[in-house]
């Protein structure tokens, strides 16, 4: 279903011009670019359409101005790093400074493919977005996906359709609601699911254990309630990392005792990372999968009073021989921080974009490309 036009599927491609999607939604500092790995990821990409005779014109979002331009999210910066890496590639100013970008005006995709040939999508982390400038070339020009979407497609649906198995998805951040679709979707699919970070104390509350002041969300007990008593295994933690009264996150001089305890947070105490025992637990059930997924941070990583549980599961996805998956956003910071985004077999680039792949099988990006005139 998910099959899209690939790079080799626009035939010959000398003398032509090319309309790029690129994500070089970088972090920039005081004009700086802290960290170039978006656009480093693109390199194959742009390489290739050069080699095959092309001329190459990369558009991008950057930030979220309000549809008009704005100095603080200029592109400058990334036009500079581009001019260093390829110096062949012209680059648009951020698409987001047009309204006509995120509202998919047809007006606005007219101007962006003015004079271009044929159209590459290569921002995955953008493709669950009905932009113009995601689904609006592949109505009117030949269309593919370059290496780097096409790369997230194929591991997200082996994912999806044939992983090894034992397969492990390991789910953390905030709220369950923000990812009930996705731990739903995954439960059809999954031989486990361990379940971290601040959701887990919906989860354990609905088990009937006390969560004191940490995040809870009553409104979905009924639902976790209903999870838990499903025919798939939910490993919970049975011990957490909690920060007593008074205390604040990222300010160990407000005071605050910092303890290991059981299932059960006291009043006054929020839990904030899950415990040694239940790291070491979930270790272990990475250890022996065939395919293991990471969402989400097990605590509040970035307080480093709190990382021991995060860091311990990207230990384990480092040491594992299962083949592992980072779904991007937070759990790739996590990764990075921790040093082993190295040693994982895919880090999505996409956050978003690969929730949303996993929930509903398909992306914006990616039915306008099957949708393209050269499509399958």
């Amino acid at each position: 279903m998910n099959t899209v036009p690939s790079l080799e599927d626009l035939g010959d491609l000398n003398a032509k011009s090319v309309l790029l999607r690129a994500d070089f939604n970088v972090p920039i500092s005081n004009g700086e670019i802290t960290d170039d790995l978006r656009i480093r990821a693109a390199l194959p990409t742009i390489k290739w359409l050069l080699d095959a005779g092309a001329s190459v014109t990369v558009c991008t979002h950057l930030g979220r101005p309000k549809g008009v331009p704005d100095p603080a999210f200029s592109v400058d910066p990334v036009r500079a790093k581009l001019a260093e890496l390829v110096p062949e590639v012209a680059l648009l100013d951020n698409l987001r400074f047009d309204p006509g970008e995120t509202a998919n005006d047809p007006a606005f995709v007219a101007k962006l493919i003015e004079g271009h040939d044929v159209y590459v999508n290569d921002a995955f982390g953008a493709s669950h977005r009905s932009h113009a400038s995601v689904v609006g070339p592949p109505q009117y020009l030949p269309s593919a996906a370059g290496r780097l979407l096409h790369r997230e497609v194929e591991v997200l649906n082996a994912m999806r359709e044939k992983p090894r198995r034992p397969f492990v998805a390991v789910m953390g951040g905030s709220k369950v609601s923000d990812k009930l679709a996705v731990i739903e979707a995954l439960l059809d699919s999954v031989d486990s699911l361990i379940v971290g970070g601040g959701m887990c104390f919906t989860f354990l509350k609905a088990k009937g254990h006390s969560v004191g002041s940490s995040l809870c969300e009553d409104d979905m007990v009924e639902t976790c309630r209903r999870l838990l008593a499903g025919p798939k295994t939910i490993h919970l933690p049975y011990d957490i990392t909690a920060l007593g009264p008074g205390g604040k996150l990222f300010d160990p001089s407000a005071g605050g005792d910092v303890r290991q305890i059981g299932a059960n947070v006291p009043d006054g105490w929020m839990g904030v990372d899950i415990g040694p025992g239940s790291a070491a637990a979930f270790g272990d059930v990475i250890m022996e999968a065939g395919t293991v997924l990471w969402n989400g941070p097990m605590g509040v990583f970035e307080d480093p009073r709190f990382g021991g549980g995060t860091g311990a599961v990207a230990a384990a996805m480092a040491e594992t021989r299962a083949f592992t998956i980072v779904g991007g956003g937070d759990s790739a910071a996590a990764a990075k921080q921790f040093k082993v985004d190295k040693d994982m077999d895919h880090v999505s680039t996409g956050g978003g974009a690969s929730l949303e792949l996993i929930e509903k099988g398909d992306l914006p990006g990616l039915e306008a490309l099957r949708g393209a005139p050269n499509g399958q």
